[in-house]
């Protein structure tokens, strides 16, 4: 478990919820292979924030890790759409590639 993990769950629990917190947290889970926690953490950041790029990138691993296709393209299309009107270029690009990717095993 990452060592930041109990301080992030602790600034949580005293009120301090935030979507960089909840993208930190499911970063984190996903990381150390908790897929599902990730998932919680980081729909509740898209929720504070539906403009957060980067959380919708990694809410689509947490759900394609889950064995959820169908929520990781909509996560990744919701992403994309957020990185587009940020002009997020990177995000943008790795968006792009998950989605090719998604399409290329959905064709075998």
């Amino acid at each position: 478990m990452n060592p930041m993990t109990p301080k992030l769950e602790a600034m949580l629990a005293a009120g301090k919820d935030s979507a960089m917190l909840r993208l930190t947290l499911g970063k984190n889970y996903l990381d150390d292979g908790d897929a599902a926690m990730a998932q919680t953490h980081l729909q509740h950041a898209t929720q504070l924030d539906a403009a957060y790029s980067v959380a919708w990138k990694l809410l689509g691993k947490a759900c394609l890790e889950l064995g959820d296709a169908t929520a990781a393209r909509a996560a990744w299309e919701q992403g994309l759409t957020a990185a587009q009107a940020k002009g997020d270029a990177q995000v943008v690009k790795e968006i792009g590639v998950f989605l090719r990717r998604l399409d290329k095993a959905a064709q075998t």
